[in-house]
Parts: structure tokens; C-alpha cells; sequence
């Protein structure tokens, strides 16, 4: 496989690509770091898409040869790793967890959506596995402390956070979706129609039935909110 295209996550040493960030993979130590080659990547996936991420434009972004780049960075994998981690870096969280998990994993899933509002590609980079960095390991050991009240196991903890994060970034994608096809109000509009129509035609009454309840707030922020409490609420930790 090309290097453009990655060798997938289970060729990447976490050792060498954590551990020994400073090390070069091979060959003369370029004359730019680590953290310009990710940062320009990044720049390239919130303005273009993360399909716009190849070695070649990242090399061009920097102004370097795209050979030097397989020093740090020797696949496309290897870079998103880094770049995920490195956008990481911006979850931030104020102070300590609170004791009450249920609130407190609410206010890590509402830190996540904005965090994948602001870089609309890492849903997509999160499909695959991931070894975390310390960026990223910084917010899991939050998210782990902010689980210790409920008394789960550290393998459950870990199962609770995958769940969580699987769902903001599913529900993330899923919301960039609807925003790009809601800038078309003629859509919108026939796909309502469309639905008015089906309801009414006698054979579907549980879609009439849902379809003429009260409706509810339908904001992105208070429709995430809905199914995030669902969620969050709904889990066992007996």
C-alpha cells in the first residue's frame, strides 16, 4: 500500500511515535519539527477535508520535500494519529470532576461535540483505532476520574468513555450532514412534504402518530442534549 494511503493503525510503534517524539524514523533531521508537519495537516483537514490530507500537500504546506516528511511522520496513519492528538490539546477541562458522574460525563460529552463541531474530520479520523497520546491521554484520565464514583471496574470506565465518544462523533457526522443539507431550503421542504405524504396514507400510523406529537426544541445543541441524557442516564454501573 502506498504511503499516502497508510499501512492502517496496527503497523504504528506507540513506543517510538510517543515515547521518542524527537527521534527522527531515519535519514538527516529535517529543518522543521514534528509539531509544524501536524499543524499543517490539521490546517489542511478543517479547511478542505481530511481527504485533502496527502503527504505531498502536507510537505508542500511546510515547504519541504515530501521524503523528509517519512522521517517523523512515515504514513498517512502515523499522521493522523498525530493529528488527533494534537487537536486534543484543546480539551480542556476547568477543574476537577464534581462527584456527580452522570453531570460530569454530560460536560465531557458537550466538550467533545464543540471539539468535533471546530474539526468536522475527526469523526471520521476517530473510526479507527487510535493509540492516545498525552494530549489525549490528559482527557481520558479526566473522563476516568470523573467515572469513580459509579464503582465500575477500570475496564468498564474504559467501555463507558468508548461508548460516549463513539456517540458524540456519530452524532457529530450525523450533524454536519443535516447542516450541509439544510442550507437547501428546497430540500428540506420536500423531504417534509414527502413525509406528510407517507403519514398520511394509512399504512404507516406509527409514523402519523409520532409525526403529529408535540414537537420539541429542535436546536443542534438541544437535540444533542436529548439523546445525551438518554444515554448518560440510562447507564447501569450496579
Amino acid at each position: 500500500m502506498s504511503r499516502d494511503g497508510g499501512s492502517g493503525a496496527a503497523g504504528i510503534d506507540p513506543e517510538q511515535l510517543w515515547l521518542r517524539p524527537d527521534e527522527p524514523r531515519r535519514g538527516r533531521r529535517p529543518s522543521f519539527s514534528r509539531e509544524a508537519i501536524t499543524a499543517a495537516a490539521v490546517a489542511l483537514a478543517d479547511a478542505e477535508g481530511l481527504e485533502a490530507v496527502t503527504m505531498r500537500r502536507v510537505a508542500a504546506e511546510v515547504g519541504a520535500g515530501v521524503m523528509s516528511l517519512y522521517s517523523y511522520a512515515p504514513d498517512k496513519e502515523t499522521l493522523l494519529e498525530l493529528m488527533v492528538d494534537h487537536v486534543s490539546g484543546e480539551l480542556t477541562v476547568a477543574g476537577p470532576p464534581t462527584g456527580d458522574w452522570r453531570a460530569d460525563l454530560k460536560t465531557v460529552a458537550h466538550l467533545q461535540r464543540g471539539h468535533m463541531l471546530r474539526h468536522p474530520w475527526l469523526p471520521a479520523a476517530l473510526t479507527t483505532r487510535r493509540v492516545p497520546g498525552p494530549n489525549t491521554l490528559a482527557f481520558l484520565e479526566h473522563a476516568l476520574a470523573a467515572l469513580r464514583p459509579t464503582g465500575l471496574d477500570g475496564a468498564a470506565k474504559l467501555e463507558v468513555f468508548a461508548q460516549l465518544t463513539a456517540f458524540v462523533a456519530g452524532h457529530v457526522g450525523h450533524e454536519v450532514a443535516q447542516a450541509a443539507v439544510s442550507e437547501s431550503p428546497d430540500r428540506a421542504a420536500a423531504e417534509m412534504r414527502y413525509l406528510v405524504a407517507v403519514a398520511a396514507d394509512g399504512r404507516h400510523p406509527e409514523l402519523a402518530e409520532a409525526l403529529s406529537a408535540p414537537g420539541r426544541p429542535l436546536t443542534a445543541e438541544a437535540t444533542f442534549t436529548r439523546f445525551l441524557d438518554r444515554l448518560i442516564d440510562g447507564l447501569e454501573t450496579g
